[in-house]
């Protein structure tokens, strides 16, 4: 017997935790911000409860314009969830933010790498989702 499991509407809400929880406000504002390690002055991301690079415990919140080049990229052929099933294939991109810190988050298009991007916000009903495009098209 097989059974096929209604497929959601809308990507699945994150549920932001204590480190994650101003990261998620500020996107609803579309602006991005970083944790910033009060020792190091290394920025991070994701949040964490203490710097990854020096294990110092306190951090600052920094803005961060969102503008960066390309690290790496994948281009996924195959969903990890099913609510994903209907945007394959779909690009996600490591970026090397100016000014500091590397992100990871969905592209639009397939980049280069070296290539220029900027911070794209997609509003869903409850959250708000940053993914780059291309700088040219910003």
């Amino acid at each position: 017997m097989t059974t096929t499991a209604a497929r959601p509407a809308a990507p699945p809400r994150p549920l932001p935790d204590e480190d994650s929880r101003e990261y998620w406000a500020a996107l609803r504002e579309h602006r991005i911000t970083l944790q910033a390690c009060t020792s190091c002055n290394r920025r991070r991301f994701p949040a964490t409860p203490s710097c990854p690079y020096c294990a110092h415990p306190e951090w600052s919140e920094e803005e961060a314009a969102g503008t960066g080049t390309v690290y790496s990229y994948i281009v996924v052929h195959r969903a990890f969830d099913a609510a994903f099933a209907a945007d394959v294939p779909y690009t996600v991109a490591t970026v090397d933010l100016d000014g500091g810190g590397r992100m990871v988050a969905r592209m639009d298009t397939t980049p280069a790498i070296g290539a220029r991007v900027a911070p794209d916000f997609v509003d869903h009903p409850e959250w708000t989702e940053l993914r780059f495009r291309d700088q040219e098209t910003a």
